[in-house]
């Protein structure tokens, strides 16, 4: 099978690059970038010398050479060559956030700045999410030339950690959710930024887009989905950070409890009804992704960490209940490169092929 990627010389392009050259079904690659077209994609990461030998050429020629084709482009830049594979039957999946809203084009306008281009496109789209709309993907991989919207990094380590809980029923009806998480630098792109310029933030934790990040209506909807509350949205704070490590997202959430799980005795160490209840809540987060093979809910007691998941597709997710008995709380960690990108759209591919699911992604996490 030849894999094609359009905007191969970016990160989650490059990683894309990494991940498929060692992928068993793929046997060749075909990249485009427009910056460095007629270069070896090895010149420009010398770690896929001997691994990756292909050319970058144009995006037109990728997907008429190509069996499926991801793009990892800026926003605004991917409908044109997803109407281009829809119309060849090549199914195409995209890094980007121009397919994460289905048809909401509203919704995608106001976070992004512009309009859809190709708005009947969005109604044959899935939101690639595997572990929420496993079906809706295969479904359109049945159909032919399937649109995939890759989910976001932060919403995808947040929705994770919040789904069996929404799911389940088991946080409080109208509570809000917030969620604070931190992210490595390689998640602002390749682009110089002065954000990410090393004196600026190294030694150094920082919030930005407090309040107005475009990541939160992607993680707004999911919630309601799942609970399949459409009409009335639950209120949900998200605050990102950056922090300087190169890789990871960690995500700390924060969600209110139903009332015959809650325990509304002032907080006490290690009340025994607390207890109770957090081991309820761990078996129940269990069960939900017992048959998930990327989802590890860690051991009462272990707390999910960036580094423990560095390189791989795995979610590492831990389970904890504040003092008072009152608030689950719920941290997340990701490899914002793998799991956040390249590595969830590999999982899409496969889904979409028959493969099975964790086909060149079997990699162990690298502990340092």
């Amino acid at each position: 099978m030849v894999a094609g990627i359009i905007g191969a010389a970016g990160y989650a392009g490059s990683e894309l690059c990494r991940l498929l050259a060692s992928h068993a079904e793929v046997t060749e690659l075909k990249l485009s970038s427009t910056s460095f077209e007629g270069q070896p994609l090895a010149d420009i990461y010398p770690n896929l010398l001997k691994c990756v030998n292909a050319v970058l050429v144009n995006a037109e020629q990728v997907v008429e050479d190509s069996d499926v084709v991801f793009a990892a482009l800026p926003a605004g830049a991917s409908e044109a060559y997803a109407k281009q594979c829809h119309s060849k039957n090549i199914p195409f999946i995209d890094i980007s956030a121009d397919f994460r809203f289905d048809d909401d084009g509203e919704t995608y306008a106001a976070w992004y700045g512009k309009p859809y281009t190709e708005p009947q496109l969005h109604s044959e789209s899935v939101y690639g999410l595997p572990e929420m709309n496993r079906q809706k993907i295969k479904d359109a991989a049945c159909k032919g030339g399937a649109i995939i919207g890759n989910p976001g990094c932060y919403p995808t380590s947040i929705t994770l950690g919040a789904m069996p809980a929404l799911k389940l029923g088991i946080a409080a009806g109208d509570g809000t959710i917030i969620a604070d998480s931190a992210s490595g630098i390689t998640g602002g792109g390749r682009e110089p930024n002065r954000s990410y310029h090393f004196p600026e933030c190294s030694d150094s934790v920082s919030p930005y887009k407090v309040g107005c990040h475009r990541h939160t209506p992607e993680i707004s909807r999911n919630f309601s989905i799942i609970e399949n509350r459409l009409l009335k949205p639950r209120h949900v704070i998200f605050t990102p950070h950056l922090v300087p490590m190169n890789r990871g997202i960690l995500s700390t959430i924060y969600i209110p409890l139903k009332s015959d799980i809650a325990h509304s005795t002032p907080p006490r160490p290690q009340s025994s009804t607390v207890q109770k209840n957090l081991e309820r809540v761990h078996g129940l987060y269990t069960d939900f992704y017992k048959n998930e093979y990327f989802i590890r809910v860690l051991p009462l007691g272990t707390y999910a960490a960036a580094s423990r998941v560095r390189q791989s597709n795995y979610c590492d997710i831990s389970v904890h209940i504040d003092q008072s008995g009152s608030m689950l709380i719920i941290t997340s960690a990701i490899d914002n490169m793998v799991k956040g990108a390249a590595g969830q759209a590999v999982q899409n591919m496969n889904i979409i092929f028959g493969f099975k699911e964790n086909t060149g992604l079997q990699a162990i996490p690298a502990a340092f």
